[in-house]
This record gives C-alpha cells, sequence and structure tokens, in this order.
C-alpha cells in the first residue's frame, strides 16, 4: 500500500504482468478511450484525496474526475447528501418541472454567486457534461443576437462535440471531422512563456487586445460582427495558461462597447478551483454568460449556463434535454456549493496551490527539463522542455519526455494528466480538500520521477512553504 506521508514503493506498470479489467476494456470498449492508454490502471475505491487499484495499490489523486471531484473522493458530506435525497424517494430525472432539490440548488449557487452578477441573471439547466452548456451557450447568443459567427483562441478547450469542438483549438480530434462550428475566428491568447507575439507579459497581452480590437473595428478585416466571444479565465486543456486580469478586463471593455456576449466558461475553474469562487472574481469583471459543470455537481453529471437576463431570447422549448433534471445531483450540487463556501475552500486552494507552485519552482531550479511553472489556486502546470534547446524564446516543448514523467509518477502512486501544446504539460488538479502534507508527498513523489527520467542525483526536497 502506498501512503501519503512521503513514503511509497515503486509499482510496475499493469501491461507488465496483464490486469483483467483493462484487457476486457481494450477488446469490447471504443477505440476513442483515451485515459487508460495514459494511465493503465483500473480503479476499485477512493476517499479523500487517495485512489485504490484493483491490485490494492494507492495513489494520490491529481485528476479528480479532470477537475469535477472538488471535494475528493467520497467526502461525507456528498455522501450524506446523496443518502438524504434518496430517503425522500425522489423522481431520479423531472426533466425541467421544478422540485424541492433543484429549488434548493439554485438558491446555494446563486448565492455563492457575486450579488451584483447574481441579480441580474437567469439559469439553463442542460444535459450531462460541459460541452452541452456550451452549445446551449452558443444557441442562446445566436438566438438573441441573430449573428453567427464566434471568436475563440489558440489553445482552447471547449468540449468534444460538434459544436465545441468548433472552437477548441486543439487539432488531433479536429481533423477527422468537417464543418466543424461554422464562422470561428481564433485569436490569440496571452501567455508569458509562449507568447504568440514573441514579447510576453503586459506588453505581449496588450498587443493581442489591441489587436483583436483592430480586427473587429477594421471593417475589411473579413470578421463580421459575432454572436459572442468565447473564453476561458484560466486554459486548462491548453497548457494551464492563466488570462491576465487586466487583458480581461480590457476583452470585457472590448465586447461590451461592440455588443458583443462574453461567454467565459467556467467549466473546470468554477466553484473555488483558481482560488476564487469563480475566476472570473480576479479580474472583477462581469460576463454576459457563465458555463458550469464539474465541481457544481458535487461529482455528479450536472450543467447549467447562467447568463444575462437580456439575452433570454428563448421560445419555450428552444433548448431541451431528457437528463437536465437529475435530482441526485441537485443534491450533491448544493450540498458542495455550501461547504466549498462555509469552509472556506476557495481561500484554501489558494494557499495549497501557492505552497505547490513553490515546491515545484524548487524542483525546476534542479531540473532544467521544467520550463515553467504556473497556474492559479489548485490549477497547476509545469512544462516540460528540450533542456538548453531554443535560440529564441522558450525551449522547445517535449512530450515524450513529459510522457516518461508522467509513467514514473504512476509507478510512485502519483496521478497526473498531461496537457497543452504538445502535450508537455503536466498538470495538476488535486481536490480542493488537499492537505498540506499531502502536497508536500506529491511534490516528493514529482521529483523523484523526474530524477528517474533525467538519471540526476538530486537534493531532498525541502517541505515547499512550511508556513503556508
Amino acid at each position: 500500500m502506498i501512503g501519503v506521508d512521503g513514503g511509497y514503493a515503486t509499482i510496475p506498470f499493469y501491461e507488465s504482468f496483464g490486469n483483467d479489467y483493462l484487457a476486457r476494456q481494450a477488446e469490447i470498449e471504443s477505440n476513442a478511450r483515451s485515459y487508460p492508454r495514459k494511465l493503465p490502471i483500473a480503479l476499485r475505491r477512493g476517499r479523500g484525496v487517495v485512489v485504490e487499484d484493483t491490485d490494492g495499490r494507492d495513489y494520490i489523486d491529481c485528476l479528480a474526475g479532470a477537475g469535477a471531484l472538488a471535494l475528493g473522493h467520497n467526502h461525507p458530506i456528498v455522501v450524506e447528501a446523496i443518502r438524504e435525497a434518496l430517503a425522500q424517494e425522489p423522481v431520479l430525472q423531472t426533466l425541467d418541472l421544478p422540485t424541492p432539490l433543484k429549488d434548493r440548488f439554485t438558491r446555494e449557487l446563486f448565492d455563492s454567486l457575486p450579488e451584483a452578477f447574481a441579480k441580474d441573471y437567469k439559469i439553463q439547466f442542460c444535459g450531462p457534461s460541459g460541452a452541452d452548456a456550451i452549445e446551449a451557450a452558443f444557441k442562446l447568443v445566436k438566438t438573441a443576437t441573430g449573428r453567427r459567427g464566434l471568436l475563440s483562441f489558440g489553445g482552447a478547450y471547449h468540449g468534444m462535440t460538434h459544436a465545441t469542438l468548433g472552437v477548441t483549438g486543439e487539432p488531433a480530434p479536429r481533423r477527422a471531422i468537417s464543418g466543424l462550428g461554422g464562422e470561428v475566428q481564433f485569436l490569440p491568447f496571452p501567455s508569458d512563456y509562449r507568447c504568440p507575439f514573441g514579447v510576453g507579459g503586459a506588453a505581449g497581452a496588450k498587443i493581442g487586445a489591441d489587436y483583436i480590437e483592430f480586427l473587429l473595428d477594421d471593417p475589411n478585416s473579413g470578421v463580421l460582427p459575432p454572436a459572442a466571444m468565447i473564453l476561458e479565465p484560466v486554459q486548462g486543456e491548453g497548457g494551464v495558461v492563466p488570462a491576465p486580469d487586466a487583458w480581461l478586463w480590457r476583452i470585457r471593455e472590448i465586447t461590451r462597447a461592440r455588443g458583443i456576449p462574453l461567454i467565459l466558461d467556467e467549466v473546470q475553474t468554477g466553484l473555488g478551483r483558481t482560488g476564487r469562487l469563480y475566476a472570473f472574481e480576479h479580474a472583477g469583471v462581469t460576463p454576459d454568460v457563465v458555463v458550469l459543470s464539474k465541481a457544481v455537481g458535487g461529482g455528479l453529471p450536472l450543467s447549467v449556463v447562467v447568463y444575462h437576463r437580456d439575452l433570454d431570447q428563448w421560445k419555450p422549448g428552444a433548448h431541451a434535454g431528457t437528463f437536465r433534471g437529475n435530482q441526485l445531483a441537485f443534491a450533491t450540487g448544493a450540498a458542495t456549493i455550501r461547504h466549498v463556501v462555509a469552509e472556506g475552500l476557495a481561500e484554501h486552494a489558494e494557499r495549497m496551490g501557492l505552497r505547490l507552485m513553490r515546491g515545484l519552482e524548487a524542483i525546476a531550479a534542479d531540473f532544467p527539463c521544467i520550463g515553467d511553472v504556473r497556474g492559479r489556486g489548485l490549477m497547476v502546470g509545469a512544462e516540460v522542455v528540450e533542456a538548453g534547446g531554443g535560440s529564441v524564446g522558450a525551449p522547445p516543448a517535449s512530450p515524450e519526455l513529459a510522457r516518461r514523467i508522467q509513467h514514473e509518477c504512476l509507478r510512485r502512486g502519483l496521478i497526473l494528466e498531461l496537457g497543452g501544446r504538445f502535450g508537455a504539460v503536466v498538470r495538476f488538479l488535486p481536490p480542493l480538500v488537499v492537505a498540506p502534507e499531502e502536497i508536500d508527498a506529491i511534490l516528493e513523489r514529482f521529483q523523484t520521477a523526474v530524477s528517474a527520467v533525467r538519471g540526476e542525483a538530486t537534493r531532498r526536497l525541502e517541505p515547499a512553504a512550511a508556513a503556508l
């Protein structure tokens, strides 16, 4: 068994000795499956930040359902919410009929939003996934504006449905599909490490905003007035790239002045992940539309669109879906929102994220292959590069080295995902309830994995930011 107190045993991959669950899955499940190819484990149970596989091995889970499990695995608050809901013998699926559980979830969600935002906004319940809600948001703004086009950003990830792929920058899932998303214009997203203009910092962000403003005002730019702009306050799959606050504020000014609805995709950042309950609060902006899923369901499938009531031009039945009335998700979502707010878990995420980033920066000081550490709250990325490579700007990304580090982490009982350009960014998304000693265990396992891959001796990592 692998604990989280710093001690662990190196374990082999399942393919080294076979696993019946993975073998049966490979035989009968879609070729589109992805996680078992990179993380070849079969899971039996979980509690807190730790999961156990079918052979009794423990892993610290820094994937947490791609950020959906804000309170970790089988948190007592979530388990009790399910028990209480089932005791009421609810109709488990109610389409869009009102229920006490749905009403309580709605009240908890709106109470968690900034007051100035919540008072003028309405909610649309969607299908189970974030992509369903993004699709609904597109229908909403196109109906309200009468326009067709959308503005998105390089590095964006908004889902795997047809329309959401159209505004997603990742090329691999797009190549085989034609006619994606209609009229979509991709724009440069600011990045200090890989600035699209080779400048970085505030200067690079300003150039990008100036370019967007020019593009929208130039009558011959080829860009028609769009139905909306969509962006992530922190690009997750795109490599954990936070939008600078000043840039996001400027983007809000640009879109508002031109009557362009601003959609913020908070599917992964929402409910405390970035150190605020909602990531748009860092910049103090008020979006027209916010899309939420993952954490707001308390780990069960639920997605919503919260939008300014002026956009509510839909006719009855204009958007529907069988599974938008998931009563258990309303129960777990309401309990999770209430617990995150009451226990100050957004602030805790900010502290633990800082502890994690400081530790990763210390590791990067020993290993030049860790080219950049960035993030916000408990949404952190470490970009793996060819150490010493490149003569201009950041060194080339090293996806192969990143994969080897991911594999070595798994062998040491640490589940991590990759993302970013070329899949070279190691992503850390632990549950918001992660404790300081668990952060230190994550750092130690990551350090030894990097050391094993590089074959380099290194000093023992001191506890990171022990005073935090």
